[in-house]
């Protein structure tokens, strides 16, 4: 059942705060058998465990040019514009987000710069099942571009024909996805951070996941392949107080309940009668649900917390680090500039979280688990690497070198140090 906490004092924000955990020890032993098996037979691997994971026998691992084609024309052309309008918001977004950097004179003669270089390969795994993520591939395709990277290849599990999602490969092919195969779960992460005979692998790994996914993801490491961030069930707090509308309250929380039976949810206010307003807004509206099931089992375990006073509320919340933050509150702007730790804040009672996942501009993928502390959603530098450049004149070493030779020699590190003297004697020389 949900639980209504009462003031909470911090020694028991631990309960609250705590995310649930999984057998680590189990899903990294099968973690490591899969990508043994993959790392030695490849292909032969993927249809194994896609056969046993996914229950469809893939005759071919690549989607064709036609398949693709057959999709787009298949896809409804209101869904198609909905898709193009987000489309467009991203990218305005993210080209936005394109720095300059100046050079940079340290000393007389040393000038100092940084330029950033795409990251060549991409892998995005794009979930199948009930809910198949397109936004997602819109979220991680188009700024993949617009960063210019070489490659941009996604991994998706098939359904039981043995096909993906027609608007799956739709937005694909609309974000200029190089390639798309049909391969999901633990398997697919292997196939993209080792490579198999038709699978390429990939220098940095994004998209969302269950938690053997996830756990591939933290895996594949091993392999010098990087990952977005860490990740885990999908989570919502919504801060609140008297101005906040309990039906939309509610329709935030279920929006994200619906993503998974062990989605986190919080609701917290300083009004002490919201919280019966949004529990009952929360059953009327949970009724009504198509994926009613799942939403239910997150609800079963949300939590609905009354404090006092905006402080401790904001407190509470930069201690969650929530995935999403939902702000709606009377002095909103004096609550926004007190956040520090989240992945994607939404302001007011007309901002819905859903809004972000879709068509904002800003996007969706977010850290989750309380990793918000630490990392930042994805954004266009993630999809980047950043080289630092310097070049010293006669002039500049003659400035800088005596000091560098002293700090060298006094970390006892004497080639460092002959380095520079051997340049200032021909300099003086």
């Amino acid at each position: 059942m949900a639980r209504i906490w009462d003031n909470p004092g911090k020694n028991e924000w631990y309960k609250i705060t705590k995310r649930p955990t999984v057998d680590q020890g189990s899903l990294d032993q099968i973690v490591r058998e899969i990508f043994q098996e993959v790392e030695i037979s490849g292909n032969s691997a993927l249809a194994k465990y896609t056969s046993r994971f996914d229950g469809v026998n893939v005759d071919r691992l690549q989607v064709s040019k036609e398949e693709i084609q057959s999709a787009g024309n298949r896809v409804d052309d209101n869904l198609k514009d909905a898709i193009n309008l987000a489309k467009t918001n991203i990218t305005k977004f993210h080209e936005a987000q394109i720095p300059t950097f100046p050079k940079v004179t340290t000393s007389s003669g040393v000038t100092c710069w940084i330029e950033e270089r795409p990251i060549e390969k991409i892998g995005i795994y794009i979930p199948g099942g009930s809910a198949p993520l397109f936004s997602s591939v819109l979220m991680l395709a188009i700024p993949a571009r617009i960063a210019r990277c070489n490659q941009v290849n996604i991994c998706t599990p098939p359904n039981r024909d043995g096909k993906i999602d027609d608007v799956i490969l739709y937005t694909a092919d609309l974000c200029g996805v190089n390639q798309i195969f049909k391969v999901g779960g633990i398997q697919a992460i292997a196939a993209m951070g080792i490579g198999t005979e038709t699978v390429p692998s990939v220098d940095k790994i994004f998209g969302p996941g269950n938690q053997y996914v996830t756990a591939a993801k933290q895996y594949v490491q091993n392999y010098q392949v990087a990952i977005d961030l860490p990740a885990g069930p999908s989570e919502v707090l919504v801060l609140a107080d008297q101005i906040a509308n309990p039906s939309f309250v509610a329709s935030d929380l279920l929006a994200q309940a619906e993503h998974g039976r062990d989605s986190q949810v919080v609701f917290v206010t300083t009004e002490i009668d919201m919280i019966d307003k949004v529990a009952k807004e929360v059953s009327y509206q949970l009724n009504k649900l198509p994926r009613k099931d799942i939403a239910s089992k997150s609800i079963e375990h949300m939590n609905y917390v009354w404090f006092p006073d905006k402080n401790t509320c904001i407190d509470f919340a930069n201690t969650y680090a929530p995935e999403h933050l939902i702000i709606c509150v009377e002095d909103q702007n004096n609550i926004v500039n007190k956040i520090s730790n989240a992945g994607s804040v939404f302001i007011g009672n007309f901002s819905p979280e859903s809004a972000g996942d879709y068509a904002t501009g800003t996007n969706h993928t977010l850290p989750t688990n309380g990793y918000a502390r630490q990392y930042s959603g994805v954004n266009l530098s993630s999809f980047k690497k950043s080289i630092s450049f310097q070049q010293l004149s006669e002039e500049g070493l003659r400035t800088i070198g005596p000091s560098v030779k002293r700090m060298a020699e006094a970390e006892g590190l004497e080639a460092h140090a002959n380095s520079i003297a051997l340049r200032l004697k021909q300099l003086k020389d």
